[in-house]
């Protein structure tokens, strides 16, 4: 049995399997402990599907059984394991449900001179954003 702290839930999971450091959950177990579900189309969550590299797909599923420390690395989550109690902990993940933006949020600001300038009046050309932040 292993416990699986996800996203602030705990589960026990009596038939979690570890196997070389990775923990591996049925796909019921899956659905229960994180609200991911395996489909056609990959890993699901609500309308949020993060599909399986095809090359690597036997250290994602095997034996209907997800691989979630895999997964939770695919996603840029870190993952931690006290092995002595069979505990795992998976941290906030690098948001997949985001896709980088190709356009940026328009805005208004001045020049050193007092002079507005807004982005969406220079659609269409390069622009170059240098920011800076004191803190």
């Amino acid at each position: 049995m292993a416990t699986v702290i996800y996203e602030q839930r705990e589960s026990d999971v009596p038939t979690a399997r570890t196997d070389d450091g990775n923990l591996w959950l049925n796909l019921t177990d899956l659905a229960a402990a994180t609200g991911w579900e395996l489909k056609p189309e990959g890993v699901c969550r609500g309308e949020l599907c993060v599909p399986i590299p095809p090359d690597d797909s036997a250290s994602f599923v095997r034996d209907d059984a997800v691989n979630l420390s895999r997964f939770a690395k695919h996603l840029g989550q870190p993952v931690i394991h006290d092995a002595g109690h069979d505990v795992w902990v998976f941290g906030e993940a690098a948001r997949p449900d985001t896709s980088p933006m190709l356009t940026a949020p328009d805005f208004t600001l001045p020049d050193l001179d007092g002079r507005e300038h807004t982005l969406s009046d220079y659609r269409g050309r390069k622009v170059f954003l240098a920011t800076w932040a004191s803190w």
